[in-house]
């Protein structure tokens, strides 16, 4: 979930301080599009016996203007133009594991001697350190356990590589690594799903980094002139490693879980000393962690929970749809003489799907049989994305890559499943990380705006952050020359409520859930127009976010996509027991169901619908499935009297990560007049 990156000159390599400079400040910029949280870079320098290590709280392009990078950079190259070589490993963090405000949670993490930086979650962490007392846990973040099992075997003699071999082979979860030993001349490279690679001329240099875009761009680059020439980008395959000597480079590739007979490397007589050097914050205190189910502990806030309004019984006795789940308050909803809504008479089967042939015929042009990526996957770590993925992978053969947006609204509980899978299936996840700051401050704004002025219509300017989801997925398209973006919308998953509440009239025969017609796009902007000039607190610095989220939505072209449920039924039966018993797929505490899960703002957007309008998205979502047949009126019923009620722990964690008072603000949105009578 983050940018790893690094430069390996041998010792007597001649190159000049200025180009390979700017060539580090290059893979760093690159890399922070993976996480603009925290940073850090490690340099390692034999001449004066030391490893220096500069981190902290602040992104790796405020990192790199640091005078202490300069001067720990400028030492570290001077010792290689005195013959010694040239190190420096780098990260670009997107918090997942452990607060970025407690500095042994940042990279690179140190720990007896090891220095890690690793993309990715171990989701097994917990259960690894239950299973091993014997290595004390001293920080939160996941990456920890790496070292600390590495070091347990090189203790018990298992020699370097073995102990690698061990310890990758019990995690579980996604992870790429660079490592780097206080008492060993090697480097180790390893990853177990293929979000690894390097390029390197065979005699001077190697240079890694997360993604073979960061590569391609760096060869093309004047400040990396060193690195330019025909030497192609190398990718490190999903389950494959490389141990490397820093002395003389040699590559040793070995599998990081089958066996291997590569020669144990001995260790060097007096151990390089590791020194850190803290930028930003670096006191212990943690902030809220990511994962709500950690820090919320409901029995000791019943005066919290018992704030959110739960009006079943009003709301059931609301009239509804004799067919459907739809209630008297969805807008533009209409009754005929037989009690069933205009949203049933006029529905038309969605859940049709065309021949698996022509799924097989349309792909086979984009199949590859290098092992290289042949399509990309957008991927939320969602249910539904994630059965794609599977999908995919197994059931089609295709080598894709996953890739995600992730704007701050994404909870650790997604980021774990979206591990799980690529993890296991060996794909690359390609994590294009928002300012995660930038974005939840935005989101307090516009929260705090609406509150002021509560109109149904606007909530959808509380998600408008992640839309730009769009724009980076024809990016990343480009970025990896490829053709083929394969999507995986529920095709039952229609709100069209939500513009409803714009004023826009439902389009009934529209050929996808997302299609919007240009009349009904200007009346959108309009409407969104007049809210802004009415409450001019939502000119805030959120502006122009908002607008190019606008644009990312409706006015981007994608390129190269296809939707994987016009060829594959959606079965929700299917789809979880997939999830739930191949891949171990973890469900929230605080809900019964799979959907919504990993998205931070449904529990609270959910939370003003059914308190203001007496329906939620579950309500619209198990009445297709209804006309779809999936399911029985009472079924449903049942279903979305669990769904709705309110999620405690979801909703307390949005607005503590926003920065907003729980019990101010849920006490003013139960006070927003209800479109229906309370009994």
């Amino acid at each position: 979930m983050c940018g790893i990156f690094g430069i390996i000159l041998k010792p007597g390599t001649s190159y000049h301080s200025k180009a390979i400079k700017g060539s580090l400040k290059k893979l760093a910029l690159l890399s922070e599009s993976r996480g603009k949280d925290s940073s850090g870079i490690a340099f390692r320098d034999t001449f004066l016996n030391s490893i220096k290590v500069i981190k902290g709280d602040i992104p790796v392009s405020d990192l790199i203007r640091d005078n202490q990078y300069h001067k720990d950079f400028d030492a570290a190259f001077t010792a290689c133009e005195k013959g010694y070589g040239f190190t420096a490993f780098g990260h670009a963090r997107l918090v997942t594991n452990g607060s970025q405000l407690n500095e042994v949670n940042n990279q690179p993490v140190i720990k007896k001697g090891i220095l890690v930086i690793h993309n990715g979650i171990i989701v097994n962490v917990d259960e690894l350190w239950k299973k091993q007392p014997e290595i004390k846990r001293e920080y939160r973040i996941d990456t920890e356990i790496i070292p600390s099992m590495v070091r347990s075997g090189l203790q018990n003699n298992k020699g370097l590589l073995k102990s690698c071999n061990e310890a990758f082979a019990r995690l579980s979860g996604t992870f790429s690594v660079a490592m780097m030993f206080d008492e060993y001349n090697e480097f180790v490279l390893a990853t177990n799903n293929g979000s690894l690679y390097y390029i390197t001329d065979d005699e001077n240099y190697i240079v890694f980094a997360s993604e073979s875009y960061f590569l391609e761009q760096l060869l093309t680059v004047k400040a990396s002139k060193p690195f330019a020439g025909n030497h192609g980008v190398i990718p490190l395959f999903a389950g494959r490693g490389v141990m490397v000597s820093m002395d003389t480079l040699k590559i040793n590739p070995f599998s990081i879980f089958g066996e291997n007979d590569l020669p144990e490397v001995p260790a060097v007589v007096k151990p390089l000393i590791i020194e850190k050097h803290l930028l930003e914050n670096q006191d212990s205190k943690d902030e809220v962690v990511i994962d709500p189910s950690i820090y919320i502990d409901r029995s000791r806030q019943q005066h919290l929970v018992k704030l959110l309004e739960y009006n079943a019984d009003a709301i059931l006795s609301l009239k509804r749809c004799k067919k459907c789940l739809l209630p008297e308050t969805f807008p533009f909803i209409e009754f005929d003489g037989s009690g069933t809504c205009n949203y049933c008479n006029n529905y038309k089967q969605k859940n049709q799907v065309k021949p698996l042939d022509e799924l097989h015929a349309f792909l086979d042009p984009y199949r590859r049989n290098d092992g290289k990526p042949d399509c990309i996957v957008p991927f939320s770590g969602g249910r539904d994305s994630s059965f794609t993925l599977h999908i995919i992978k197994i059931r089609l053969g295709l080598n894709p890559i996953a890739f995600t947006y992730d704007w701050g609204m994404v909870t650790d509980l997604a980021r774990r499943n979206a591990a799980r899978l690529c993890g296991k299936l060996g794909v690359e996840n390609i994590i294009v990380a928002a300012d995660i700051r930038f974005k939840r401050e935005s989101i307090k704004k516009n929260v705090s705006a609406w509150l002021k002025n509560p109109q149904l219509g606007m909530i959808p300017l509380f998600m408008a952050g992640d839309k730009y989801f769009f724009y980076y997925s024809n990016k990343i398209l480009s970025q990896n020359n490829l053709k083929l973006s394969i999507w995986g919308a529920n095709p039952l998953e229609n709100t069209d409520f939500k513009s409803g509440f714009t004023g826009i009239k439902p389009h009934f025969d529209k050929k996808r859930i997302d299609e919007l017609k240009i009349i009904n796009k200007l009346k959108l902007a309009a409407y969104f127009g007049k809210n802004y000039f009415m409450n001019p607190s939502y000119l805030n610095s959120s502006l122009l976010d908002t607008i190019g989220s606008f644009l990312s939505r409706y006015l981007i072209k994608r390129h190269g996509f296809i939707q994987l449920f016009d060829y594959i039924q959606w079965d929700e039966n299917e789809i979880e027991n997939v999830l739930l018993n191949e891949y171990q797929w973890e469900k929230s505490i605080d809900t019964k169901s799979t959907w919504r899960i990993g998205d931070g703002t449904a529990a609270f957007y959910n939370y003003i619908y059914y308190t203001v309008a007496g329906f939620s998205e579950f309500d619209t979502f198990r009445s297709n499935q209804i006309r779809e047949g999936q399911m029985t009126r009472e079924m449903g019923l049942s279903l979305v009297f669990e769904e709705n009620a309110p999620r405690y722990e979801n909703i307390r964690w949005y607005l503590d990560i926003i920065g907003l008072d729980f019990e101010n603000t849920i006490k003013q949105i139960n006070k927003i007049p209800k479109l229906y009578a309370l009994k």
